[in-house]
């Protein structure tokens, strides 16, 4: 299995302030290559979200923005890549927002959301958060709200899913966004 776990952490409620971005690669089952940078949002940051994941303005002053990040992750956004997110309509959504604000183009690719195929392929669990569906396949989370330790546990994730489950099970969670 080959797809690619993206995670965002935002400085506000606006869903164009990506702080952080963190992609794993996974080719053929196994994780193969990282990538995580800050992102400098150009906007304020609001004292709730520096809570949940510990980001500060000053963290992010000589950090490139996101059309320079983009520039070095647009090629795992296309039609036939797939893109995983736990909870991809805020990640999903954070990506859309931010290309617009820069007014660039909004690529079409393939999406899973692991918190909908959790839920259908692992009933039972008190609430599908991402650190509630780790304790339950044991897989580590370092630090819940560090960009690339959730990117690493969504990717683990699906790929414990996808040992499983058949091909047949997980398809139908894949959907085409852009």
């Amino acid at each position: 299995m080959n797809f690619v776990a993206m995670d965002f952490e935002t400085a506000s409620g606006k869903r164009y302030s990506a702080c952080s971005l963190a992609l794993t690669i996974v080719r053929n089952g196994q994780i193969a290559d990282e990538f995580y940078t800050l992102i400098n949002p150009h906007t304020d940051f609001f004292w709730r979200n520096i809570q949940i994941h510990g980001i500060h303005e000053r963290d992010v002053l000589n950090a490139p923005d996101f059309p320079a990040v983009w520039q070095h992750v647009k090629q795992f956004f296309t039609p036939d890549k797939l893109v995983i997110a736990h909870n991809n309509r805020f990640d999903n959504s954070v990506l859309k927002n931010t290309l617009e604000h820069y007014q660039l183009e909004v690529p079409a690719y393939q999406t899973l959301d692991t918190v909908t195929s959790s839920r259908r392929l692992i009933p039972g669990l008190a609430n599908y958060k991402l650190n509630t569906v780790c304790d339950a396949l044991n897989i580590d989370l370092h630090h819940h709200h560090n960009a690339l330790d959730d990117a690493q546990a969504c990717a683990n994730i699906l790929l414990y899913q996808s040992q499983h489950f058949t091909p047949q099970q997980i398809q139908p969670f894949i959907k085409m966004v852009g």
